[in-house]
């Protein structure tokens, strides 16, 4: 998601990369799961998540969208997003002890979580986003450890180029709005 934000209210000030150490592991989360509620439509899937939840589902996207995700408009576009428990607003793959049902596949922006993305340049860092959990004996943990990302270097590229394609199709929807319907279909076919 796109914003436009005072880094220093929300971060600790330093940029990462996949190699640093950064103060954000929770020891598991111990079923806390406070980061898998009242999320709303925050959790935006890229084409890389949804190929994952499809294998590990054995599904296709028109089954995700039956059961778990959804459809919204972020930031211009209309992007999948997980859906949240009408009941609970919790997340729709967490279980009643608190616990993630597809971790090993979860989205990339829950392998992120507590940290962010700052796309600066052609590139982006990683950056710990220091309101976002609450547990308070966090300890170091390496970045690429805690995204426990096969292949990082590959996903890395995949979520610049994601970022810079979607930047360029909001860019064409600010030029010729009257296309904005062709441009999101054309967006999510990057899904199937």
């Amino acid at each position: 998601m796109l914003r436009n934000i005072d880094l220093s209210l929300y971060t600790d000030g330093r940029k990462y990369d996949s190699n640093d150490m950064v103060k954000i592991a929770c020891d598991d989360c111990r079923g806390c799961s406070k980061c898998c509620h009242d999320m709303g439509n925050s959790i935006v899937l890229d084409p890389w998540d949804v190929k994952k939840l499809c294998a590990g589902l054995n599904t296709d996207f028109e089954g995700l969208l039956k059961e778990s995700i959804e459809l919204n408009l972020i930031d211009g576009l209309i992007l999948p997003n997980i859906r949240m428990q009408e009941e609970t607003n919790a997340c729709i793959f967490l279980n009643s002890e608190g616990r993630c049902t597809i971790h090993d596949i979860r989205p990339g922006y829950c392998r992120l979580f507590p940290l962010g993305r700052l796309y600066e340049d052609g590139s982006f860092t990683y950056i710990n986003q220091i309101h976002e959990c609450d547990y308070k004996s966090k300890s170091k943990i390496k970045i690429k450890k805690w995204l426990d990302i096969p292949n990082l270097s590959d996903y890395e590229n995949f979520v610049q180029c994601w970022h810079d394609y979607l930047s360029e199709k909001r860019d064409e929807i600010s030029k010729n709005p009257e296309n904005t319907k062709n441009i999101c279909m054309e967006v999510l076919e990057q899904y199937k």
